[in-house]
């Protein structure tokens, strides 16, 4: 595992309550890298890795999910429409929490989905009450990750599923020049630490859970960072950040040092699901 020391949380919620709207406008509803097949728009590209994922994790009608991480709701609002599951989305931002329940009354799911401000790591749920914890790009902002994954699990139904998406220091990052590519990355998004695969495989058995599989995605996420950049190149947005915020400006400069960093190998992008063993 790879830290930052100098990241902070309060400097984490900033950023999302900042920047939330630079996303959705750079973007899209979905705070979370692509899944391309072919030339699939990037729209399609962030709703297939929703979609991959809740195929994986075997999310069906009536499941009750906790999305860790939610940002503006948009998996949460998805799998409710489509699956007709109900989901309680925790963000560490106020914006984004009022952003997700207004957007959930808007597609007309808000008596499935709750939105809820609260801190990842200190919020709490009744023991055996979930169906499938699911989080897409959050845990790169957790502290204690292992804490975070024993509670989580906790929180899962005999049978209940995990399902994560997370960036990755790579497995091989072992070089000054890749230790420094991930370093950047999480001073620029503001993550305290990247854990390898090998690592959250760790903390999810550590926690009682079985590994299912995970896959390396990182070769089919890469150009949502290509896409990004273009996109502040041809908006002026950056110029908009340097009169707000000079965190926001380094947070869209290092864009190019994550792609970069897949790149080299000194970052990969997974997906995992565990399993928590029937009673």
């Amino acid at each position: 595992m790879i830290e930052c020391p100098a990241v902070q949380k309060t400097v984490v919620q900033w950023h999302y309550d900042l920047s939330t709207v630079f996303y959705r406008v750079l973007w899209g509803p979905h705070i979370h890298h692509g899944l391309w097949h072919a030339n699939e728009s990037p729209r399609t590209a962030q709703v297939q890795l929703t979609d991959a994922m809740a195929d994986l994790a075997r999310i069906s009608e009536g499941d009750k999910i906790v999305d860790v991480g939610c940002g503006m709701g948009g998996s949460s609002i998805h799998l409710a429409r489509t699956r007709n599951c109900t989901a309680t989305g925790i963000t560490i931002s106020p914006l984004q929490r009022r952003w997700a329940s207004t957007s959930a009354a808007w597609h007309r799911v808000g008596n499935r989905t709750k939105f809820v401000q609260a801190d990842a790591e200190e919020f709490q749920l009744d023991a055996e009450t979930i169906d499938v914890v699911w989080s897409v790009e959050c845990t790169e902002h957790l502290f204690d990750k292992r804490a975070f994954f024993r509670k989580a699990a906790e929180w899962l139904r005999p049978g209940g599923r995990m399902a994560i998406c997370a960036w990755l220091a790579g497995e091989n990052a072992n070089s000054p020049d890749m230790e420094q590519q991930v370093f950047d990355v999480c001073e620029g998004f503001f993550c305290p630490s990247l854990g390898t695969a090998h690592d959250y495989m760790g903390w999810m058995e550590d926690s009682g859970l079985t590994i299912n599989r995970w896959h390396d995605w990182t070769s089919q996420v890469a150009r949502t960072w290509d896409i990004c950049e273009r996109r502040v190149r041809r908006s002026g947005v950056r110029w908009l950040a340097r009169i707000i915020d000079r965190d926001t400006v380094m947070f869209l400069d290092r864009f190019r040092t994550l792609r970069e960093a897949y790149d080299t190998g000194a970052m990969q992008y997974g997906c995992f699901i565990a399993e928590k063993p029937a009673a």
